[in-house]
C-alpha cells in the first residue's frame, strides 16, 4: 500500500499529509486537545449506546496519544473536496505482481507448514470445508506465515483515523468494534496489535471481521489470531466458509481461449456452464478435461491482462477469495500459491507480457471517454478491472479492431 504524499488541493483549501508532515508536528498539542474533546463529547455517547462501559472506554481512549505518522490524515475541521485529485501514480501491469522468486519461496515454506499442521488443517477442513492449501496461501500472503511484524496499537491507529482520516465513518465503526473486542475479551487496548490500517493479527482482520469470524480452535478460551496458529487458520476458514466457499471445488483453471471467442465475455455477471465454455473451444492449458461432475456448474472467464497474459475459467470460490481482498490479482496469487503448495503446480503456463509504463491518470481519462460512449467501466479509477477490460474489448470490436481487452498507450491516445 502506498503512503500518500502531501498534496494541496487549491479548490478545497485542504492539505493531506504524509508521514513527515511538519504541520502536524507543529500543531500536535492543538490536535491532541481537539481529539480529547471529540472523544468525550462525540465518540463516548455512541460507544455507551453500543454497550461499551466507561471503564473500557476510559482505559482505551482517554489520554490516548494520536499516531500522526499515519497516511491519509487531514487537518481536523477541514472540508474535503467533492472529488479528490486523480492519482498520478504509475500503473504496473499484472506481471509485476507475480514475482516467481517470491512465489517459489512461499511455496517451499507453505509445503513445510502444510505438513507440520496437517492434523489441525484436516480438522479445520472437516468443520469449514476449506482445504489447507488455500488457508496456508492466504496466511503467507497476509502475514508471511505469521512472521510479519504487526507493530501498531490498533486502538491508536483506529482512533486517529476515526478522528482525522479521509474515511472517518469507516474507521469510526472499526474503532467501536475494536472497543467491543477489548471489553468482551478482557484485553488491554495495547494488546490489540494491528497494521497501519488497523487490521488485526496474522489473518489481518479488521475488528468488525474479528467479531464475525474469529474462532477459538485450540480450545484455550481465547480467540487468539496473534499467537495461535490453529485459531488463525480456523478463523480464516470460517471467514471463507461464511462468505460462500464451496467444498470440493477448485478456485479455477488456467485455460487457452481461442481467438474466435471474445475476451469481452469476462466477468461474474456473464457466467456460463463450464460445458458451454468447453463446447465453444476453451480448453484447460494442461490438456486435461474439466471435471466431468462440474460441467453443469456456472463458471466465469477471467483475463486479468486481456490477451497479453494467462486466461482463466474461475469458479465461485475465486470470488470468495476476492472477498478477503478485493483484487483479481490477489485471488490469482492465492490460488496459484495454494496449487503449488497442495498439488505441486508451478507458474502459469502462459507468461505475463510486460506492459509499457502508464499513469493511472491516463487510464482514468480513457475510462471517462468510454463512459461517455455508454460503456460501463466500473468507475474511472485508473485501474483496469474486468468491466474496463471488457469495455475496451467491446469498443475494439465496434471499431473493427482486434480485441485485446487491455489498455496500452496507443489505445489511450486513439480512443475518442
Amino acid at each position: 500500500m502506498k503512503i500518500l504524499s502531501a498534496i494541496k488541493i487549491l479548490s478545497g483549501l485542504v492539505i493531506l499529509f504524509s508521514l513527515a508532515s511538519p504541520v502536524f508536528a507543529q500543531n500536535r498539542q492543538k490536535i491532541q486537545k481537539q481529539f480529547d474533546a471529540w472523544a468525550k463529547s462525540d465518540l463516548w455517547p455512541e460507544a455507551n449506546n453500543r454497550g461499551i462501559s466507561a471503564k473500557t472506554f476510559n482505559r482505551a481512549i482517554i489520554g490516548l496519544e494520536l499516531q500522526l505518522k499515519l497516511p491519509d490524515l487531514v487537518i481536523p475541521g477541514a472540508k474535503l473536496p467533492k472529488k479528490r485529485a486523480q492519482s498520478q501514480s504509475e500503473f504496473r501491469g499484472p506481471a509485476a505482481y507475480f514475482s516467481e522468486g517470491n512465489l517459489k519461496s512461499q511455496a517451499r515454506t507453505g509445503r513445510v507448514l502444510l505438513r507440520k499442521w496437517s492434523k489441525t488443517l484436516k480438522k479445520i477442513e472437516k468443520r469449514y470445508g476449506v482445504p489447507g492449501g488455500i488457508l496456508i496461501a492466504i496466511w503467507g500472503r497476509e502475514s508471511a506465515f505469521g512472521n510479519a511484524k504487526i507493530p501498531y496499537s490498533a486502538i491508536q491507529v483506529l482512533a486517529t483515523k476515526a478522528f482525522m482520516s479521509t474515511r472517518k465513518e469507516l474507521f469510526r465503526e472499526e474503532l467501536l468494534s475494536a472497543l467491543i473486542i477489548v471489553q468482551r475479551d478482557r484485553l488491554n487496548g495495547s494488546e490489540l496489535k494491528g497494521s497501519w490500517a488497523g487490521a488485526l493479527g496474522q489473518p489481518q482482520f479488521m475488528p468488525s471481521s474479528f467479531l464475525k469470524y474469529a474462532v477459538d480452535f485450540d480450545g484455550d478460551g481465547k480467540k487468539d489470531i496473534w499467537n495461535s496458529v490453529p485459531d488463525t487458520l480456523a478463523s480464516m476458514a470460517n471467514y471463507l466458509s461464511q462468505n460462500g466457499w464451496s467444498p470440493k471445488r477448485r478456485w479455477g483453471f488456467e485455460v487457452r481461449i481461442p481467438g474466435h471467442i471474445s475476451c469481452a465475455m469476462e466477468g461474474p455477471d456473464r457466467a456460463r456452464k463450464t460445458g458451454e465454455w468447453e463446447k465453444d473451444g476453451i480448453r484447460r492449458i494442461t490438456g486435461k478435461p474439466f471435471p466431468a461432475s462440474r460441467t453443469l456448474n456456472k463458471t466465469m472467464m477471467l483475463v486479468p491482462a486481456g490477451r497479453f497474459g494467462p486466461h482463466f475459467i474461475v469458479t465461485d470460490n475465486f470470488y470468495v477469495i476476492k472477498k478477503y481482498n478485493n483484487s483479481d490479482l490477489y485471488a490469482l496469487f492465492v490460488g496459484n500459491l495454494a496449487d503449488r503448495i497442495s498439488l505441486g503446480a508451478g507458474p502459469f503456463k502462459t507468461s505475463w507480457q510486460k506492459q509499457p509504463k502508464m499513469l493511472r491518470s491516463q487510464i482514468a481519462r480513457m475510462q471517462r471517454k468510454l463512459e461517455k460512449q455508454g460503456y460501463d467501466v466500473g468507475g474511472a479509477d485508473g485501474l483496469p478491472g474486468f468491466r474496463t477490460r471488457r469495455s475496451i474489448g467491446e469498443w475494439q470490436i465496434g471499431e473493427g479492431r482486434k480485441s485485446t481487452c487491455f489498455p496500452d498507450l496507443k489505445l489511450i491516445r486513439e480512443l475518442k
